[in-house]
């Protein structure tokens, strides 16, 4: 149910702050596409200002709804998500060789991007009802398990191998989260650790390649390894105050590929510099710890596993897309939240703040 008492409590810095990263990446957008002689690479900052304000719509709806209904309808939006991710597999849109995209109509909508939202709402779900008091055992964690592995295992048949490595890891940062008996975790550690081996014969070539390369980034360097050295010649030689917006090299001269979407934080080092990067650094330091806040402050228990859940998967997206820009982990085409183009990702991500705004707000009603 729609509330219009929400409004009085609007958060209008956070949202500012929002915005602040959406607009620079909407320049290193419109930067990185310059000089490109395709028409429809040098209007996507003008497509991503468009979903930024589907986003906004989003964040909107997101604030003014009692985000506890989500709990009451958690199970029914996992099973709509699978279904909708059997769907894809099966009729899906195939772009470079991936299959993650259905298309209603004139849009294509990335139902990956969703499934994040929908494993966090599943999982805070699980944990706000399951075990209200005492440790909790490793036959307590079997059923969230479950629900994360069949996720897991349909958005890895896409293939997307990134998005199925963020839902393991949201599900274990629910178990750092909640009361777990040290044995148990200690078990469970051993468990994955004697597994791990087995994930790598599950693996497509290329997914072989990029591991390998990753730990010795010269082995093929015009292959698997071309986009992380680009990335970080790039990164490297915006020096200090960087090269200036349309004035990097790396960018200008295409020697960076996919530089709009997953590899835009190196476009923006190289043209920004350290400068930059400290101070888009500190906007998504201060969006993450804003979030550890309110899930501290929140007036429930699905609130709190809620704005857990969703703060840990953007900080797990933000650090993983880092970290592949600059070498430390592998390729998995990652993007970079509120930065990189993309409607799917800008529109799940502007819907799941908006639910941490809702969840500080609902907590000033009471």
């Amino acid at each position: 149910m729609l509330e219009r008492r929400g409004s009085f409590h609007f958060n209008w810095w956070y949202l500012g702050l929002i915005l602040s990263i959406s607009i620079m990446g909407v320049f290193m957008i419109y930067s990185a596409n310059q000089g490109r002689p395709e028409p429809y690479f040098q209007k996507l900052y003008i497509r991503q200002i468009y979903w930024i304000g589907a986003g906004l719509a989003a964040l909107l709806v997101a604030v003014y709804f009692d985000y506890r209904l989500l709990s009451r309808y958690a199970y029914l939006i996992y099973l709509l998500t699978l279904i909708a991710l059997v769907v894809v597999l099966f009729f899906g849109v195939t772009v470079s060789g991936s299959k993650r995209w259905l298309q209603i109509g004139p849009i294509n909508l990335q139902i990956s991007e969703m499934a994040k939202l929908s494993m966090v709402i599943v999982l805070a779900k699980y944990f706000e009802t399951s075990k209200p008091s005492g440790q909790y055992e490793l036959r307590d964690l079997v059923l969230p398990a479950m629900l994360t592995g069949a996720m897991g295992w349909l958005i890895y048949k896409q293939p997307d191998l990134g998005t199925a490595m963020i839902l393991g890891a949201v599900f274990f940062m629910y178990v750092i989260a909640v009361e777990l008996k040290p044995s148990t975790l200690f078990r469970l550690l051993g468990a994955c650790a004697a597994f791990a081996p087995m994930g790598w014969f599950f693996l497509k070539d290329y997914q072989k390649a990029r591991i390998l390369t990753f730990l010795n980034q010269e082995m093929d360097p015009l292959g698997a390894g071309y986009q992380t050295i680009q990335s970080k010649i790039a990164i490297g030689s915006g020096g200090f105050w960087g090269k200036g917006l349309l004035a990097g090299t790396q960018s200008r001269l295409n020697f960076l590929p996919e530089k709009h979407t997953d590899f835009i934080f190196s476009v923006f080092a190289e043209e920004m510099g350290f400068f930059g990067v400290a101070v888009l650094l500190t906007l998504f330091l201060i969006l993450l710890l804003k979030g550890l806040n309110i899930a501290h402050r929140s007036a429930d228990r699905f609130g709190l596993f809620l704005a857990i859940g969703i703060t840990g998967y953007l900080g797990f997206y933000i650090i993983y897309n880092l970290g592949m820009t600059v070498g430390i982990f592998p390729i998995t085409g990652i993007p970079l939240p509120l930065f990189s183009y993309g409607g799917s990702s800008l529109i799940t991500t502007y819907f799941a703040l908006g639910l941490l705004m809702n969840i500080e707000a609902r907590r000033s009603m009471l």
